[in-house]
């Protein structure tokens, strides 16, 4: 998101953490402005009884955890890293600062927090009152929307991720698939999705 020499003339560090490595937990005060060089978080929740819900995928060249560097509130989700990564880690006020200098990279942020606010609506919609067919069907149409794929795309997604991320269990994804090839809404090719 942001050029990695404005990242280091404004003096970020990159730290490097490792597979299942937490980069910061829920209810913490959010100190940094954090852009992967390299590898892949998830950010996440869990409720009482440990089961996960992921917020979202983030890999290289993606940043993550904005929305509390400007609305002051504590991080509602924790962020973990899912294989090996090289974080950009810049101070909550010099990321500030860059905004005010860099408007262009403001403007890009506000459009990139919109579609994130976006998706969360039309998923949280999806998960109270559709079928798991149909989730699974927003979900992957979506990041075929992102993707401005018009041709089929294939989707980078684990029958595991896409349960994480609609809050479905494994089993129920796996048999939602095969009724949406069954009925022709997507493609299976050698176990891979497309739409």
């Amino acid at each position: 998101m942001i050029p990695i020499d404005i990242l280091e003339n404004y003096s970020a560090s990159l730290k490097v953490y490792s597979k299942n490595e937490l980069v910061f937990n829920e209810l913490e005060t959010a100190k940094y402005y954090f852009q992967i060089k390299s590898g892949q978080v998830k950010m996440f929740n869990l409720n009482e009884e440990g089961k996960e819900f992921v917020q979202g995928f983030f890999k290289t060249g993606k940043s993550f955890g904005e929305p509390p560097l400007f609305g002051d509130f504590k991080y509602p989700a924790s962020a973990m890293c899912i294989e090996a990564s090289e974080i950009y880690m810049l101070p909550k006020k010099a990321f500030l600062n860059l905004l005010q200098i860099h408007t262009n990279i403001h403007f890009k942020f506000t459009k990139t927090l919109c579609n994130r606010m976006f998706y969360k609506s039309k998923i949280m919609k999806e998960m109270s009152i559709h079928t798991p067919e149909h989730r699974i069907l927003t979900l992957l149409n979506h990041f075929k929307n992102l993707s401005g794929s018009t041709n089929l795309f294939e989707v980078n997604l684990t029958r595991q991720q896409i349960s994480d991320l609609t809050g479905l269990r494994v089993e129920t994804v796996i048999r939602a698939i095969k009724q949406l090839e069954k009925t022709k809404k997507l493609k299976l090719i050698q176990r891979k999705v497309y739409l």
